[in-house]
C-alpha cells in the first residue's frame, strides 16, 4: 500500500502539467493556422493591429490617432513585448509570450493548491477554462492580465505590498483588475499595505508612462463613445429586433463589431445604468458584510468581475478569460462558496467558443442560430452573476455558512477573547473565520476590446 500511494503521488502532480501541455499544444496549432475552425482568422488582430501600434509605440508615441487604442498606457508593454524576440515574426513571438504567461499562472495555481486550505481543483479550472475559449485566449493578450490578477490575489494573503503593487500594474494593463480591491481591507496595518502599495504602483508607474510618451491617458476619451457590441446583453434587443424590420445595421466601430440605429444609444445607456446599479449593489454589500473568510477576497473578486463583465456595453470573447482566471482563484480555496458560478462560467466559455469564431457569421446575421448561442451563453453569464451575489451576500453575513478556511494565518487585527478578527482586517484573505462562520458574410473583425 505504502508503495503504491507513493508512485501515485507524482503521477497525480504531474497530471495538470501534461494535461495543459496537451491542451496547449492544440491552441498553439489553432492559432498558427495548422489546425484551423470555421469562421473568422481569429489572429487578425496580432497581425495587423497590434503590429501597427508596435510600429507606432516604438516611435515614443502612443497611437493618438487610432481610436481603436482603448487601453491604459501598460498595454503598451503587451505590445512592444514581441519585439524581445527578434527572431520571431511578431505574431509567432506574441504567442510565445502568451505561452509563457499561461505558464506562469499555471504554476502559481500548482503551487497555491499544495499550501493547507487549499486544492489543486484552481488548476484544473484554468487548464480547461483556457482550452475551452479557443486560439482568442492565444490571439490577445488578456491572459497576460489575468495571469497578473491571478498573481495579486495569491500574494493578498501573505505579501500585502506586493498584491497591491500587482493589482495596481495589472489596472495599468487592463482596467478590470482594479475590481480586485472590491473585498480588500480598509483597516489594519496589513491592509495600509496593500493600499499605499497600490496607489504608489499606480501613480508612478502612470507618471512614468505619461512623461514617457504623448498620449498615455488618450485612452480615457476613446472609450466614451462606444456603443451596444453585437455580443452583448443589450444586442439581443436588436438581435431579435432585425426580424421585425428594425432599420439599424451592424457596422465595425471603434474596434468592435457593433448596432449602430434607432434605439442603440438608449440600449447602451441601460447597461450603463445596470453597471452603476451592480457598482450599488457591491457597496451596499460591504457595508452589510461581517464574516470574512481567506476566501472572501477572492469571491467578491470574482464576483464584481462576473457583474461588470455582464452588464457591459460591451462583451468580447477574451473578457471570458478575466472570469476563468478569477474563477478559477476562488476554486483553489477550499473555503470559496463560489463553485456553481464558476462552473456556470466553463460552460459559458465553451458556449463562446461557438459564438466566436465558430458560427460569428450567424451571430452578425442574427440568424436564429446565431441569436440562440449568444442568448446561451449571456443567459449563462447573467445566472453566474446572481448566484455569485446571493453566495457572497450569504457567505459574508453574520451566521452565513461560510465554509472555514483551515490553517490560514491568523489575522494581525484578531482580538484575544474569542479569536474574532476585525472584518475589514480579514477581508484581505489573511485570517481565520470567526467561529459564527459556517460554511450575411461576416464584416472583418477587428476584435481588439
Amino acid at each position: 500500500m505504502t508503495s503504491t500511494s507513493t508512485s501515485t503521488g507524482p503521477r497525480r502532480r504531474w497530471l495538470p502539467i501534461l494535461a495543459w501541455a496537451v491542451t496547449r499544444a492544440v491552441l498553439l496549432l489553432c492559432a498558427e493556422k495548422v489546425l484551423v475552425l470555421p469562421g473568422p482568422d481569429v489572429t487578425s488582430d496580432i497581425s495587423v493591429i497590434y503590429r501597427g501600434w508596435f510600429e507606432v509605440l516604438k516611435t515614443g508615441t502612443f497611437p493618438l490617432d487610432d481610436v481603436t487604442w482603448q487601453y491604459p498606457p501598460a498595454a503598451a508593454l503587451a505590445v512592444l513585448g514581441p519585439g524581445l524576440l527578434p527572431f520571431l515574426d511578431y505574431t509567432s513571438a506574441f504567442f510565445v509570450l502568451v505561452l509563457l504567461a499561461d505558464a506562469a499562472a499555471l504554476a502559481l495555481f500548482l503551487r497555491a493548491g499544495r499550501r493547507p486550505g487549499n486544492r489543486q481543483l484552481g488548476a484544473w479550472v484554468w487548464i480547461a477554462g483556457v482550452a475551452l475559449l479557443g486560439p482568442t485566449a492565444y490571439a490577445r493578450y488578456d491572459l497576460m492580465v489575468t495571469a497578473v490578477a491571478v498573481a495579486g490575489l495569491f500574494a493578498a494573503a501573505r505579501r500585502p505590498r506586493v498584491a497591491g503593487a500587482l493589482i495596481a500594474f495589472g489596472a495599468l494593463l487592463k482596467a478590470w483588475p482594479v475590481l480586485l480591491l472590491t473585498g480588500a481591507a480598509v483597516r489594519g496595518r496589513r491592509a495600509r499595505s496593500l493600499w499605499v502599495a497600490a496607489a504608489g504602483t499606480a501613480a508612478a508607474v502612470t507618471l512614468a508612462f505619461v512623461s514617457a510618451a504623448p498620449g498615455a491617458l488618450a485612452f480615457l476619451t476613446f472609450q466614451r463613445d462606444r456603443g451596444t457590441e453585437i455580443e452583448s446583453l443589450g444586442a439581443l434587443v436588436f438581435h431579435v429586433a432585425r426580424h421585425f424590420g428594425w432599420s439599424g445595421e451592424v457596422l465595425l466601430n471603434y474596434g468592435s463589431v457593433e448596432f449602430l440605429g434607432p434605439g442603440v444609444a438608449f440600449v447602451s445607456t441601460l447597461a450603463q445604468l445596470l453597471t452603476a446599479a451592480a457598482l450599488g449593489w457591491l457597496l451596499l454589500w460591504r457595508l452589510r458584510a461581517r464574516e470574512f473568510t481567506a476566501a472572501t477576497l477572492a469571491d467578491a473578486a470574482f464576483t464584481a468581475t462576473l457583474l461588470f463583465t455582464t452588464t457591459s456595453r460591451v462583451i468580447s470573447p477574451q473578457y471570458l478569460l478575466w472570469l476563468v482566471g478569477l474563477a478559477a482563484v476562488c476554486m483553489t480555496a477550499r473555503a470559496s462558496r463560489q463553485a456553481l458560478p464558476a462552473g456556470l462560467v466553463l460552460l459559458a466559455t465553451g458556449v463562446t467558443l461557438l459564438e466566436f469564431p465558430v458560427w460569428f457569421g450567424h451571430v452578425v446575421a442574427s440568424d436564429w442560430q446565431g441569436v440562440g448561442v449568444l442568448l446561451l451563453r449571456n443567459a449563462l453569464l447573467v445566472a453566474a452573476s446572481l448566484i455569485a451575489c446571493r453566495r457572497l451576500w450569504v457567505s459574508t453575513r453574520a451566521g452565513g455558512r461560510a465554509a472555514p478556511a483551515k490553517d490560514t494565518p491568523p489575522a494581525e487585527e484578531a482580538t484575544a477573547s474569542g479569536g474574532r478578527a476585525d472584518a475589514d482586517s480579514c477581508a484581505s484573505g489573511a485570517c481565520r473565520p470567526s467561529p459564527a462562520a459556517g460554511g450575411a458574410d461576416p464584416p472583418r473583425t477587428a476584435r481588439t476590446s
